[in-house]
């Protein structure tokens, strides 16, 4: 056998080996529906739906959202709104989402709102309940008006 270099029964073992390895790592987790609507009402800020978008990494997840109940008062700039949603979980607790992340939004417009970032455990069953989104030290606090549709996110 020469030195430095792998024998072809060497090769297919180490080939084989990856595999396995490739095989049998943890795949990141899918979140269903990825996609839902909602209800809210935001008192003297209005009332609307939103729609929320869920993605899911392992144990950290992700919640974007855009809601007609709140418009913007004035063009925002990206990153100046503060968000927390809060949601049901597994029917009885709550989680909360939050962050201030956001796209620049032109006056008039839609509130959009995320990624907001949470922790979620596999089987976890979350439902929207409430949003408090912070925009120009205003605060609109929204409860929802519906159930989510098609149904609360299952991660």
């Amino acid at each position: 056998m020469r030195h430095g270099t792998l024998g072809t029964g060497t090769a297919l073992a180490v080939g084989a080996a990856l595999a396995c390895t490739l095989a049998m790592a943890p795949a990141a987790g899918a979140v269903t529906p990825d996609t839902a609507t909602i209800g809210f009402d935001c008192g003297s800020y209005g009332s609307g739906t939103a729609t929320l978008t869920a993605t899911q990494d392992g144990t950290a997840a992700t919640i974007s959202l855009s809601t007609s109940a709140i418009t913007a008062p004035l063009d925002v700039g990206a990153g100046a709104v503060n968000s927390t949603l809060t949601m049901t979980k597994n029917g009885s607790g709550t989680t909360t989402f939050s962050g201030s992340d956001n796209p620049a939004i032109p006056s008039g417009s839609a509130v959009s709102t995320g990624p907001l970032t949470g922790t979620v455990a596999a089987g976890d069953s979350l439902e929207a309940t409430s949003l408090k989104v912070v925009v120009f030290g205003i605060t609109a606090t929204c409860k929802a008006t519906s159930a989510q549709t098609p149904g609360p996110f299952v991660f």
